[in-house]
């Protein structure tokens, strides 16, 4: 009891005066406050108070890039394009992929089956394609994040921009720290079945420090105005020099990649059926050539290349006599050479070679002997 009369005390000595010459004790009776009486239902409007929690769905750490039309059938599209060089932008629908430069203007195309509420807009987000790049966020290498590009609406490290339109929204979510741009959803002009929304991309897919070499998704949602998700389209995007000559490339091998799947051969086993194929043409043992030439026919024609007429003469008598030879039979083979060994002695015409040793006739004997 004796620390509520002090507490009293202290505070009758800091009252502040009413306007109407009485004391801000006046207006509350200490003995209620004393007691445990006092009404603090008067601040109920200032106690009560909470903030309101947010309609906004939570933000996935990992966004998903799959395909949903939604209710209200939303889809994209892409004005047509060829693969010249002189092209900026250029969408290739086999491949669902964006080729364009940098800071070029690129048109997507916004359809819808059903009218989404007042009020929704279109966010565009960029995420790396692969899973182990998934969790970082894509933005600006920083050569280009400090170089000025003058749009003073959008923060320099954000990849994706919205073309003249001043209502575009930048935003970097608070726990995924995410970069996403918002356009109002504005319903297609009379006689047009689309509507259309001009996108920049700010970097080079090559570029060191930022995006450098790895692939990155485009996600375009259809939301409310609460962030409620209505569609979500997605599309790969490669920022480069050269649009049309990429996306050329690129067509290519996809559709060689394509054949080689219907003929039922994966990309390894091609390769191995390739390697088997050059390892059988080239050069084998020394055994299995003879194995080869043996088998080969006899009738078989060959061509010798000959240095010099007298070498040529030579071979051609040699090819003649082995000519003979096929022609005689095995059993008169000795009768010839011996007629011709009788008529070369009477003759004194043995014929000696000019290089090598000497010819050893039959029936005569050799100097060894």
């Amino acid at each position: 009891m004796e620390e509520s009369q002090e507490f009293a005390e202290l505070w009758q000595r800091n009252l502040i005066s009413s306007p109407d010459g009485g004391t801000g004790w006046d207006l509350i009776n200490d003995e209620q406050f004393l007691s445990g009486s006092f009404d603090l239902n008067i601040f109920g409007d200032v106690v009560n108070e909470q903030p309101q929690s947010s309609t906004s769905p939570p933000t996935a750490s990992v966004p998903v890039a799959t395909d949903y039309p939604g209710e209200h059938g939303f889809k994209l599209g892409f004005p047509q394009s060829g693969t010249a060089k002189s092209v900026t932008c250029t969408y290739s629908s086999d491949l669902n992929k964006l080729f364009c430069q940098l800071a070029k203007t690129c048109p997507v195309q916004m359809l819808v089956d059903v009218a989404p509420p007042q009020g929704s807009v279109i966010r565009a987000t960029a995420i790396y394609k692969k899973s182990e790049h998934v969790a970082e966020v894509v933005r600006r290498c920083p050569h280009h994040e400090r170089t000025p590009d003058g749009d003073v609406l959008a923060p320099p490290a954000h990849l994706i921009r919205v073309e003249g339109n001043s209502l575009a929204v930048y935003r970097e979510d608070d726990i995924t720290h995410r970069h996403s741009v918002a356009v109002p959803y504005e319903a297609p002009q009379l006689g047009a079945e689309w509507t259309t929304v001009l996108y920049n991309f700010m970097c080079n897919s090559s570029c060191m420090g930022g995006m450098n070499r790895r692939p990155i998704l485009t996600i375009i949602t259809l939301e409310t105005h609460e962030g409620q998700l209505l569609g979500r389209r997605s599309f790969e995007v490669r920022v480069c020099a050269c649009p049309g000559r990429d996306r050329k490339t690129e067509e290519s091998n996809f559709g060689k990649d394509q054949e080689t799947k219907t003929l039922g051969k994966t990309p390894s086993t091609t390769k191995r059926s390739m390697t088997k194929e050059s390892s059988s043409s080239t050069p084998r043992s020394e055994g299995s050539k003879k194995a080869k030439l043996s088998a080969s026919s006899d009738d078989e024609i060959y061509y010798l290349p000959v240095r010099g007429k007298e070498r040529y003469e030579m071979l051609k008598k040699i090819n003649n006599g082995l000519e003979l030879s096929d022609m005689v039979p095995p059993a008169d083979v000795d009768k010839y050479l011996q007629k011709l060994s009788t008529k070369a002695k009477k003759d004194g015409q043995t014929p000696e070679p000019k290089r090598g040793k000497k010819l050893i006739v039959k029936d005569a004997k050799s100097d060894s002997d």
